[in-house]
């Protein structure tokens, strides 16, 4: 199955992204992980453990402990994850943080959704977008 990771600590985020993934199709598997070390642990242990990584990562930018940024920049600096599509998302999008995240390596900058139909049409677009087989093999040259 498909697993979309989404790196989120707001609980009614969470909940409205898992009705969301409900809605969508190809159907898709959440991972939800409330923190960024906690995000970097699972990945690290599927990675030793040689299990299938997400197809996606959801991060939101403004996360406790370690900023999205911070994730990203990690993720981008190992070659075993560098690869990943990773969507940064946040409530507020200052011109600033858009560009910065970017910079840093991520491939798309959206807006949180407002409300559980904008989340399941963004949801929808991202996975029509990214799991197409020549899409993740122009990502990054792959």
């Amino acid at each position: 199955m498909n697993t979309i990771l989404l790196v989120e600590d707001d609980p009614a985020e969470i909940a409205m992204a898992e009705q969301a993934c409900a809605l969508c199709m190809p159907p898709v598997q959440l991972a939800v992980m409330p923190d960024s070390e906690t995000a970097l642990e699972w990945l690290s242990q599927k990675m030793e453990e040689q299990q299938h990584l997400p197809r996606l990562i959801l991060v939101d930018l403004k996360l406790p402990k370690l900023i999205g940024l911070a994730v990203l920049r990690k993720l981008r600096l190992d070659r075993r994850t560098w690869d990943l599509p990773i969507v940064v998302f946040s409530a507020v999008c200052e011109p600033s943080d858009v560009v910065l995240s970017y910079q840093v390596g991520a491939n798309s900058f959206v807006g949180k959704p407002a409300n559980l139909e904008e989340f399941q049409q963004l949801l929808q677009e991202l996975v029509s977008y990214w799991f197409q087989p020549r899409q993740q093999q122009l990502a990054f040259g792959g």
